[in-house]
């Protein structure tokens, strides 16, 4: 597979739309979020699968790279890993390889994706129990050597309410996004979501509010 960015991510394919500009607008927010409190690691997760937490982890990481802040995505999703689809990179190897090979610790397999400032760590091969890894001690030791490898972090985490992956990684993050698609996440889903990520003490920054439609005069206004 190729190495070239992918052609599907509206921060690559149409820098000047509104919906990239909303990209830009929540990097601001998450800058001013980090003043008192450094937002080195971030994971994206949601309450239910196929509301497009994925997509929004590749085009936030596009985005942060694009200020020339270094960038690594993981892709914590171990049933259902998708980064290495968006952006055309193998996965042979990549985040299981750091809890299973001790030589990939010295050589992290990140993946160069056509984009400064911006690689990626697939999900690597796929445990039988995605939640051993996950919930063992060396969990915090590889985000740790992921963080001193980059200015941010963005874990892509599976869904709150299907698996307990994500709610076993919050504790270890900075902060948490929750992404809500409009018209699809359900309230009691959102809500059982929140209440996970209470129960951890995870840090939740707030929402990606995905799938809003544009306003007929914005969208004249922009052509």
């Amino acid at each position: 597979m190729s190495s070239s960015p992918a052609i599907n991510l509206i921060t690559l394919t149409d820098p000047r739309s509104p919906v990239s500009e909303a990209y830009r607008a929540l990097c601001t927010n998450l800058t001013f979020a980090s003043l008192d409190r450094p937002l080195g690691t971030l994971l994206i997760t949601s309450a239910g699968p196929e509301e497009g937490k994925s997509t929004n982890v590749a085009n936030l990481a596009v985005t942060l790279a694009e200020r020339e802040i270094r960038t690594i995505i993981v892709d914590c999703d171990l049933r259902r890993p998708v980064q290495h689809d968006i952006f055309g990179v193998p996965n042979e190897r990549g985040l299981t390889s750091l809890f299973l090979d001790e030589a990939a610790w010295a050589n992290p397999p990140f993946r160069e994706v056509g984009v400064d400032n911006l690689r990626v760590l697939p999900s690597g091969p796929l445990p039988l129990i995605p939640s051993q890894l996950l919930g063992s001690r060396r969990l915090p030791e590889i985000i740790a050597l992921l963080r001193q490898r980059a200015d941010v972090v963005l874990f892509d985490a599976p869904p709150l309410m299907v698996v307990p992956d994500a709610s076993m990684l919050a504790p270890h993050v900075d902060g948490v996004l929750l992404v809500v698609s409009a018209g699809r996440t359900k309230r009691e889903h959102l809500r059982g979501a929140q209440q996970r990520l209470a129960r951890v003490r995870a840090h939740l920054l707030g929402a990606i509010i995905n799938d809003v439609p544009l306003e007929a005069g914005l969208r004249r206004y922009y052509g």
